[in-house]
């Protein structure tokens, strides 16, 4: 008897030892904060914006139980490879990913520590963030180009002129309203400048000068002279300035808040529309998700600011709503944008606690929550817009690619969109008509702009 109850109190306690196991490790493989060895499918994370490695780590582990990703967007960190390491380091000891962003940079010194990177970390840095916001500030800000035939500099201006500079020391301004300014070298501190009009007239700084040129010839050389060129000029552009990085990463990341096909088509492998600034969620979603969907790529959002001004975020309830949808929308990605305040004595940046606290319930009552399913809003229908258009699409007289007044055919597309987003809501994806892309068979409705 006692032989028998020896026995059954051994294996009652073997049989309770190995419940305990089961379920430590059950639990082990099944937190958010354990090592994974495949990549999850999505990621959630902050940025750090930064200059402190100690307050890089002290953000992380503030967030290290509700998040799966790390992206150290910092201005001056990026240029400082033994912090770069370390922080990335700590934030993969802390079993999160890790995504470093990366400005203009001397593209040499960057491929050598990306080589690095990837030894350092494989499959755990899952990419690359190099720069932001480039279809963006096409529209709204300078950009420069460079004509690969003539070297000629190209600059765009935030008012929609065009300025070239031509290796021979020739600027030629093309204003927006359709006056052109020709400055032409007399010697090295010395010029002439030209004013012409479109009804033919031109005004000088001399007088007696006769005019080099005609404002026929000139407009006839102008850049951008329509749509197709832009995005000919923007693609080249772009794949010139990062197809480096497609040799030492898999992924290459970008955000924007607008025309986000041209980002995909250029070459990124991922883009994260910006969630603020009042836009419409609906639109960015559609916008971003159509473009990602039609060139089978990846897509997700970034939260960022709201105003301008302290507190620049949205509150956390509307964060949380928006992470939310775009959660069940499809994102693969979703992140808090983070900015760091010289004058500020809060050590998370913009972050405060009721960021903090959207981000944890969206974890746990969201992405753990099987009852929502990821991507459980799909779309249904997509509206095709038409070949390299570049309407902002923010208001109907938005400029198209920063450069070209709002025509009507631009205000009847707004129209038709704004329609059509009402209709079909989050179940709409919009595209841009491409011979290079089919559009899904699992469209049940196609909505083309028809002029």
């Amino acid at each position: 008897m006692y032989n028998r109850l020896k026995n059954k109190k051994i294996l009652f306690i073997t049989a309770a030892l190995l419940i305990v196991i089961i379920v430590s490790s059950t639990i082990l493989f099944t937190s958010p904060n354990s090592q994974q060895t495949t990549d999850p499918s999505v990621f959630v994370g902050v940025s750090y914006g930064g200059n402190s490695v100690s307050e890089a780590k002290q953000l992380i582990d503030k967030v290290k139980s509700y998040t799966n990703l790390f992206i150290l967007q910092s201005g001056s960190i990026q240029r400082d490879p033994n912090s770069m390491n370390e922080i990335g380091d700590y934030a993969i000891a802390a079993n999160l990913y890790f995504m470093p962003y990366f400005g203009n940079y001397v593209e040499d010194s960057l491929s050598i520590w990306l080589d690095n990177a990837k030894q350092r970390w494989g499959d755990r840095m899952i990419g690359v963030y190099y720069r932001d916001e480039l279809s963006g500030k096409l529209l709204d800000d300078y950009s420069l180009f460079t004509d690969p035939n003539t070297g000629d500099t190209i600059r765009k201006t935030r008012y929609g002129d065009i300025v070239v500079e031509k290796t021979n020391g020739i600027i030629i301004h093309y204003e927006l309203d359709g006056n052109i300014n020709l400055y032409e070298p007399i010697n090295k501190n010395e010029g002439t400048y030209t004013t012409y009009y479109p009804n033919g007239t031109t005004t000088t700084q001399q007088p007696n000068k006769k005019a080099s040129t005609t404002y026929k010839q000139l407009l006839a050389a102008r850049p951008f002279k329509n749509n197709d060129e832009v995005v000919q000029h923007f693609i080249d552009r772009t794949q010139k300035e990062f197809n480096f990085l497609k040799n030492a990463t898999s992924t290459v990341f970008s955000s924007d808040y607008a025309l986000y096909w041209y980002n995909y088509k250029a070459g990124y492998d991922v883009v994260l529309t910006q969630l603020g600034w009042n836009n419409s969620l609906n639109q960015q979603i559609s916008l971003c998700r159509g473009a990602a969907t039609t060139q089978r790529k990846d897509w997700g959002v970034i939260v960022t600011w709201r105003y301008s001004t302290p507190p620049y975020l949205d509150s956390g309830k509307e964060i949380y709503e928006q992470l939310k949808i775009s959660y069940q929308c499809g994102a693969k990605y979703l992140l808090l944008f983070n900015y760091y305040e010289a004058v500020s004595s809060n050590p998370y940046g913009t972050l405060k606690e009721e960021h903090f606290n959207a981000l944890k319930r969206f974890w746990h009552n969201v992405v753990q929550n099987p009852k929502i399913a990821h991507g459980s809003i799909m779309a249904d229908t997509i509206l095709i817009l038409p070949k390299n258009f570049g309407g902002g699409l923010r208001w109907r007289e938005d400029a198209v690619w920063g450069i070209f007044k709002a025509d009507e055919t631009a205000g009847k597309i707004w129209d038709l969109t704004q329609s059509t987003l009402n209709t079909h809501g989050y179940k709409l994806d919009i595209a841009y008509d491409d011979p290079a892309y089919s559009i899904s068979q699992d469209y049940k409705n196609i909505i083309k702009f028809q002029e």
